[in-house]
């Protein structure tokens, strides 16, 4: 019996190319609907923002920015009656049920105690503050998010592990059609335990809704998400809880939530692609001794929908030169249809919270007869360039700044942001993480088969 291939891992020292944090702010208050940001930085920050949201212009964003100047850099101003204003001037504007302070790298480098104004201005206007610092200091963009919910962690309510006789007769009246009460959810005395699962990452309201309905189909209901769509509907947190993230990026989230709030973490893949988001319900079920059922089926059903693609991709080499944290998700599905991925690039890794995914990478690598590929953590980009030269993949996975000159190496190329901000999650999205993947790859081949047309009607005339 063949044993499973180990990963190699290497480091390098290159320097780490990807968006600034905060740009965070683009999705979450989105998502957080009764909130309003505030990013305390210099105007380079309030720029790069604006482009960042340059696709809601239509929309009104709901943030605002502090931005130092000579008097607050040199100590002559008060910091704390500075930001007092601007609160003030945004619960007046917007009433939002919390306003979430951004810190960015100017706060780090003035020393600026956000932790100590947040509670001080929080009771004087009466408006939680939540304070997230998503600076240069992370290793990706896509960490700015796990820094809120992280800070958002502490707000979650306390999980009571019981409810009253008449609160369970009012829940039980809403689930009995849908949730057979002898499974693990009533606990002793036929209490029904409404906080066992919590799941954690930020989705696409209707993305979360398909989440749910899948877990829902296994007996399985979620009691709640972090974030929730209102900052007073907060998902309870404790030891009677179960956690489980959607993105290999939120491993900040997993250890507050185990560490402060004593929750149980399921360390699980993360639900992208078909394998992925049955492997994530599989474990989610083992978690509570329920049987999974129809799960197979539902797999085998898409993977037959996004037989179309396959057809383009099977046989197709990817190179991830790494941004986002999610190379090594997007690399197990992309094998799991076919695909050659000679390496994965990726800015840093929790093991720990990724060895759930790690061990499905290579189940997928032994299960496809595909080699495993290597994981650089830290890439330096010249170096990878040098080994894209020599292997010539068909698609490289990359940052925006490395698109155009990598093209111009005759190398299609795809933007890695583009899957933060798509729907690539979940069963029925599987069919959208491939139409990105696969849009270089058919544009070459019509532009091919364009040429030959081209050439064939030049010979006829």
């Amino acid at each position: 019996m063949k044993t499973l291939e180990i990963p190699t891992f290497e480091c390098e020292t290159g320097n780490y190319h990807t968006f600034c944090p905060i740009s965070c702010v683009a999705w979450l208050y989105q998502k957080i609907e009764d909130s309003s940001f505030l990013v305390v930085g210099t105007k380079t920050r309030g720029y790069f923002l604006q482009n960042a949201l340059g696709v809601t212009i239509f929309a009104e964003p709901r943030y605002a920015m502090a931005e130092p100047e000579e008097g607050d850099i040199s100590a002559q101003l008060n910091d704390q009656k500075e930001l007092e204003r601007i609160c003030l001037r945004i619960k007046s504007d917007r009433n939002p049920s919390v306003i979430i302070w951004i810190g960015t790298c100017t706060t780090e480098i003035v020393k600026m105690d956000l932790e100590g104004i947040a509670p001080k201005l929080e009771k004087q206007i009466g408006v939680p503050i939540v304070v997230a610092r998503a600076n240069g200091l992370d290793h990706a963009f896509t960490q700015g998010e796990d820094t809120v919910l992280a800070a958002m962690t502490h707000r979650c309510p306390e999980c009571n592990p019981r409810i009253t006789h008449q609160q369970e007769e009012d829940v039980a009246e809403n689930v009995v059609a849908d949730v057979d009460r002898s499974n693990k959810f009533f606990g002793e005395k036929g209490k029904l335990n409404r906080c066992n699962s919590v799941l954690f990452g930020s989705l696409p309201s209707s993305v979360a809704s398909q989440l749910n309905l899948e877990s829902k189909r296994q007996s399985v209901p979620v009691s709640g998400w972090l974030p929730s769509q209102k900052y007073n509907e907060l998902p309870a947190l404790g030891e009677s809880v179960y956690v489980c993230g959607v993105n290999p990026f939120l491993s900040r989230t997993a250890t507050t939530s185990m560490r402060r709030r004593k929750c149980q973490l399921v360390g699980a893949p993360f639900p992208i692609g078909p394998d992925g988001t049955r492997a994530w319900i599989e474990k989610i079920c083992s978690v509570f001794d329920v049987k999974p059922d129809g799960l197979e089926e539902r797999e085998n059903q898409i993977w037959k929908i996004l037989s179309d693609y396959l057809e383009v991709v099977t046989g197709k080499s990817v190179f991830f030169m790494g941004d986002n944290l999610l190379e090594i998700s997007m690399a197990r599905f992309l094998i799991r249809c076919g695909m050659v991925v000679y390496e994965i690039g990726i800015p840093y890794m929790d093991r720990r919270y990724q060895a759930a995914e790690l061990l499905l990478l290579q189940h997928t690598c032994k299960k496809m007869k595909k080699p495993m590929p290597r994981i650089v953590e830290k890439p330096d980009n010249y170096s990878q360039v040098q080994r894209m030269h020599e292997l010539q993949p068909d698609l490289a996975i990359t940052g925006m700044a490395h698109a155009n000159p990598l093209e111009a190496r005759d190398i299609d190329t795809k933007w890695s942001v583009e899957f933060t901000f798509a729907q690539i999650h979940g069963f029925v999205n599987a069919r959208d993480a491939l139409e990105l993947v696969t849009r270089p790859l058919r544009r070459r081949s019509d532009s091919s088969l364009g040429c030959r047309s081209l050439s064939k009607q030049t010979v006829d005339i």
